[in-house]
């Protein structure tokens, strides 16, 4: 077991409109390689967050002490349980925030709306073709699947996500637990401005950095470099 962690499970929340397979992707194998057992949450399109607070909830009564992952909404749900469970959690790795404290306005909110509005009015077939042609290949294929599953209700899931306030600079501050934050430089949806604010703002945290290029390559960059933020929250290699 990784000497860092007193557990040896892990839980990992998607991002909105994503799904539990991308988020194994992105974080399975970088935690097994230090001894961590990954259980990605399925969200459920009707209650996006309080679907992910009860897995949260469920993992903490089944396996005391977890590692909490989350990717963009995850990492925003993720650290707020992790600030009222700390005796549950182990550390905490943020993949992508996309904004913090009011999302009014933020490109990943704008987006959510954006979405959510085309599907009620033009259909699901119709805004995932948009999506495609206008998106990179990996993150097309990740959604075709993932929104074709949670429809009908993923305009509601966007709409959720697009309203959830995220912590306030000061709320991460008072979380003294080992965090990793994750941001990609070219990301205009999630701007890395938004993880070098979180990382720090959070008193034990490493700041680690990864591309669109490198997800597209092989999601599991993310937890690369979450794994190499835990081990080392001081130093500041490459993350891929």
């Amino acid at each position: 077991m990784h000497s860092r962690f007193d557990t040896r499970n892990a839980i990992v929340l998607p991002g909105t409109g994503s799904d539990a397979r991308f988020a194994a992707d992105a974080f399975s194998a970088a935690f097994e390689s230090v001894g961590l057992t990954t259980i990605a949450v399925e969200p459920d399109p009707a209650a996006v967050v309080e679907s992910y607070l009860t897995a949260l909830d469920d993992a903490a009564h089944r396996h005391g002490r977890v590692v909490i992952a989350g990717i963009s909404l995850g990492a925003a749900v993720a650290v707020r349980w992790a600030a009222a469970n700390a005796s549950n959690t182990a550390a905490v790795a943020l993949a992508l925030p996309a904004w913090t404290g009011d999302p009014a306005g933020s490109p990943a909110a704008l987006s959510a709306e954006f979405t959510a509005r085309s599907l009620r009015e033009q259909g699901l077939d119709t805004v995932t073709a948009a999506m495609a042609a206008s998106s990179p290949p990996w993150l097309a294929r990740t959604l075709r699947r993932s929104w074709a599953a949670q429809w009908p209700a993923l305009p509601d899931a966007l709409d959720e996500a697009a309203r959830h306030r995220s912590p306030e600079l000061h709320e991460l501050a008072r979380l003294e637990l080992p965090a990793v934050v994750v941001g990609a430089v070219d990301d205009a949806v999630h701007p890395i401005e938004v993880a070098r604010q979180w990382a720090r703002a959070l008193p034990n945290c490493a700041l680690r950095t990864v591309t669109l290029d490198d997800i597209g390559r092989d999601p599991g960059c993310l937890g690369r470099a979450a794994v190499d933020g835990l081990d080392g929250p001081q130093a500041q290699p490459p993350s891929c």
